[in-house]
């Protein structure tokens, strides 16, 4: 059996829906197969009307990122000013995304597929609804209301975890800008086309506590499988974002 149709097989009893809205996090390590054959069983499980969406995120274009400070680590501030100046510019045609996987970099390069606008953490998405989910993407919102998220979670989407942990599940953020009390504020900043540079305030965006917010999830609302020796998970992202939402605002930013 060819390797996609062994592929789209998978998806299929995992229970992706056809005609939906699918988030995908991915990490196709070890699986032998290349992104474009990932990307088209996808689409195969999702059908025509089915629409794939994947991050698109650039933390390689900020200043404020962990991205950034890892890179710069051990440099002085005379070396420091010289990679800033030299850092790429964001271009939604154009720029790469490494940062979330080959997957995600196949499907943002795909002809014909959409982008949404965030030079930080944008999405790119192939089928009948990616641009209705893409377009106004806020700049001064990451993940939140005025994200693709919020409207992936409006459409009833899935979210698939293909070989990766709950601690990628972007999905979790859009709880962050939801949880009571709200988290804090930060500064962002990132170089956009021409190579200006732009400023904007949003949520802290903390990601440690993923994982393990993962694996509070109801066992009922989860469908897994393995492919290639690692797990597979599925999961609505409604329910799990709401779940995420609760668990977070019983714990996180709050004062003894």
């Amino acid at each position: 059996m060819a390797d996609d149709t062994r592929l789209v097989g998978f998806l299929s009893e995992l229970g992706v829906r056809p005609g939906g809205v699918l988030l995908v996090h991915a990490s196709l390590s070890g699986t032998g197969l290349a992104p474009a054959v990932v990307r088209d069983a996808l689409l195969s499980a999702l059908g025509p009307q089915g629409t794939l969406v994947t991050p698109a995120f650039t933390p390689e274009n900020s200043d404020t990122s962990d991205r950034h400070r890892a890179l710069t680590a051990g440099l002085t501030e005379q070396e420091k000013a010289v990679f800033r100046a030299g850092m790429p510019a964001f271009d939604p045609d154009v720029t790469p995304c490494p940062a979330v996987g080959a997957l995600a970099d196949c499907v943002r390069a795909t002809p014909g597929a959409v982008r949404s606008a965030h030079p930080q953490t944008s999405f790119g998405a192939i089928g009948p609804r990616a641009q209705e989910l893409l377009t106004g993407h806020d700049p001064g919102c990451h993940l939140g209301e005025r994200s693709p998220l919020a409207r992936l979670y409006a459409v009833n989407a899935q979210i698939l975890l293909f070989r990766v942990g709950f601690e990628a599940c972007s999905a979790f953020h859009l709880a962050e800008y939801r949880m009571t009390p709200p988290p804090p504020m930060r500064k962002y900043r990132c170089v956009v086309g021409g190579g200006e540079w732009i400023s904007y305030e949003d949520i802290v965006l903390d990601d440690s506590d993923f994982a393990a917010l993962g694996a509070l999830i109801p066992r009922g609302l989860l469908a897994e499988g393995e492919f290639a020796g690692k797990a597979a998970t599925l999961v609505e992202m409604r329910e799990t974002v709401d779940a995420a939402q609760h668990q977070m605002s019983g714990y996180r930013w709050r004062t003894a």
